[in-house]
């Protein structure tokens, strides 16, 4: 059957892509860092979409050590996936802007370094799973990781405020009350992209989910049928 769901959320995803990086470019330069500033509306959505993945890593984990399910599993590690992806983007696009603006393209700031962490971590998570043959105990020791892993994310978030950094602080502040720190236009582009980059987010993770799903099917009738060979020689 036609997975509609999934078209849909590709589609969307699409469409407010293309609708954020239009008004991206549409929206003014800012007054100290002028054209510069668009790198923003990928860096920072990125980042957003990293924190979302791990998130739905730590959800997906913990359903996975209640109900055993292995669905759960590969949702876990298909949304980790996509947290890997989303901070080397956030890390590699962070550099771009650093490097006319602190003179470098690296610096062990503490955002950044947090962030390098967190990288490891979530690398860290899919050399384990590789590592571990039997599914079940590959899941449960996964899982474990997936949940402690999330930990940094609070960290991260807050090493701005914590530790002296050179990082700016976020232009819109969710702790306290909600400060909007830029443009009306320029916040339009942002909430378009960071919009879309959350659609995006349910999108890949719907689509690498049904993947491993088949793969795994695959591999299980793969195991079957060489077992059922192996009964027939035997019997012979």
């Amino acid at each position: 059957m036609r997975d509609r769901l999934t078209t849909a959320l590709g589609g969307l995803s699409l469409l407010l892509l293309l609708a954020g990086l239009y008004l991206a470019f549409a929206s003014p330069p800012d007054v100290n860092q002028k054209e510069l500033v668009r790198i923003y509306y990928l860096h920072v959505p990125a980042a957003w979409t990293s924190y979302m993945a791990y998130i739905g890593t730590m959800l997906y984990s913990l359903l996975y050590l209640v109900r055993r399910d292995t669905r759960f599993d590969r949702v876990a590690a298909a949304s980790a996936e996509l947290g890997v992806l989303m901070t080397a983007l956030a890390l590699f696009s962070g550099s771009l802007w650093a490097k006319p603006t602190w003179g470098t393209y690296w610096t062990w700031d503490p955002r950044l370094t947090t962030t390098a962490v967190g990288l490891l971590i979530y690398l860290g998570y899919f050399i384990i799973r590789g590592l571990i043959d039997d599914p079940h105990r590959r899941a449960r020791v996964a899982a474990v990781l997936g949940i402690v892993g999330t930990l940094y994310i609070p960290v991260n978030y807050m090493s701005v405020y914590w530790w002296r950094s050179i990082h700016q602080t976020a232009t819109v502040k969710i702790l306290g009350k909600l400060e909007l720190a830029a443009d009306p236009r320029m916040m339009q582009a942002f909430f378009t992209m960071l919009g879309a980059f959350t659609v995006l987010y349910f999108f890949m993770v719907r689509l690498r989910s049904i993947l491993a799903a088949r793969e795994e099917a695959r591999e299980l009738a793969h195991d079957e049928a060489a077992l059922r060979g192996l009964s027939r020689s035997g019997g012979a």
